[in-house]
């Protein structure tokens, strides 16, 4: 049998593999990206759903517009244009299959075989996935703790042929946790501009701040309909309902449109219907600051263990918000390496090289997940875990 070339290219995403583990209840997870169950608002949902199937069940079950349930579109652009300075009246939005579904559609949208994409040095598995079926050559730029390096952006749009993207997740990043500063993002959009390239903005953790102060999106600064925009309901409401956004100029999402025509149709209209129901009588503001507090106390049980048992060659990150951090070895250490040790001492984590632009190199870092664990299989996970990183490093 002959695949294509576009998918006999593509790896499985390490993440989703390691999900595959047959479940044992002695092992800790640490890889996945899942949000707390308990952050679900189940009971609200559980009446919500009840209420649409008892007056809407045949709305709910029929077939959808492909922009969007426009109860769901309207108030999610009041809520971002009010509340997070997204929207401008030149630009419009539409509802997607969660935010990987946006990234899709967006590469899509903009690249040719052989176009380039920049993208931070480690990025999103998902995104750089999304950015390979579509033949993109991926451009690495480093991130350290303010985010992307925004002098090794401009050489890469100084010397690289064919650049169309710039793809960032500048508040509380994938893997890394990291945030970028408000000067390197207005750096990022004046850099897009003098190149003529587009921003993808990928933000599905910008509202899990728990500590420090808030970052204007770039988007809330584009003024030229340079930056696409993708958000998600997963980490506030529950990635189960697949429902993301992306906001962008008109023109732009009068493509997307034409591109998840071919692509589903349409996002799942009961839990668009759901999800409209609750923003309008629940209060999310509420619902997201108690997520907050639950994350804010386990990045700090995480960081706490780590700084007792890790060995003081291991450097990570300290995140202000979001789901991550990333930790760094000694260069020379694999990240693969440290994860196969430690799935053998039954806790899970992922290798750096599963972020990788080139995932041919050796990458001396992993990622750890605070928020699906509970608060002791944090503190035994990391005492599994620090036992076979300090073996490792010496």
């Amino acid at each position: 049998m002959e695949f294509s070339i576009r998918i006999s290219a593509l790896k499985p995403s390490a993440i989703r593999e390691i999900l595959k583990i047959p479940n044992d209840p002695d092992l800790i997870s640490f890889a996945a990206g899942n949000p707390a169950p308990d952050s679900f608002p189940v009971d609200e949902m559980k009446a919500i759903a009840a209420k649409i199937f008892d007056t809407s069940a045949a709305s709910a079950l029929q077939y959808g517009v492909s922009e969007g349930y426009t109860p769901l579109r309207d108030i999610t652009k009041k809520r971002m244009t009010e509340k997070h300075g997204i929207m401008s009246e030149n630009d419009d939005l539409i509802i997607t299959s969660g935010g990987q579904q946006a990234i899709e559609m967006t590469a899509k949208i903009f690249l040719n075989e052989g176009d380039a994409v920049i993208c931070e040095e480690p990025a999103f598995v998902g995104a750089l996935n999304a950015l390979r079926s579509y033949g993109a050559r991926l451009v690495g730029v480093p991130v350290d703790d303010d985010g992307m390096d925004v002098a090794v952006l401009e050489e890469k749009l100084k010397t690289e042929k064919n650049v169309k993207l710039i793809y960032t997740i500048p508040t509380f990043q994938n893997p890394t946790g990291t945030t970028m500063s408000l000067e390197r993002r207005r750096k990022v959009l004046e850099l897009a501009e003098k190149y003529d390239v587009m921003v993808l903005e990928d933000s599905p953790y910008f509202e899990l701040r728990f500590r420090g102060e808030s970052v204007p999106t770039i988007k809330s600064m584009d003024k030229n309909g340079r930056v696409i925009f993708s958000g998600s309901y997963s980490k506030i409401l529950s990635p189960g309902i697949r429902i993301g956004f992306a906001c962008a100029s008109k023109e732009i999402i009068s493509k997307l449109t034409v591109a998840k025509q071919v692509s589903d149709v349409h996002t799942n209209l009961f839990f668009q219907m759901l999800a409209a129901e609750y923003l309008t009588n629940c209060d999310i503001d509420a619902h997201i600051a108690k997520i907050c507090d639950m994350y804010r106390i386990k990045a700090d049980k995480m960081l706490e263990c780590m700084e007792k048992k890790f060995s003081p060659k291991v450097k990570f990150t300290r995140p202000e918000g979001g789901l991550f951090i990333s930790c760094t070895m000694p260069d020379g250490f694999d990240g693969a390496e440290l994860a196969s040790r430690a799935k053998a001492a039954k806790v899970t984590v992922v290798p750096g090289v599963a972020f990788a632009t080139d995932d041919t190199k050796v990458y001396p870092t992993f990622r750890l997940n605070f928020s699906l664990p509970s608060l002791d299989e944090i503190e035994r996970g990391i005492d599994r875990l620090a036992k076979v990183v300090n073996e490792y490093v010496g």
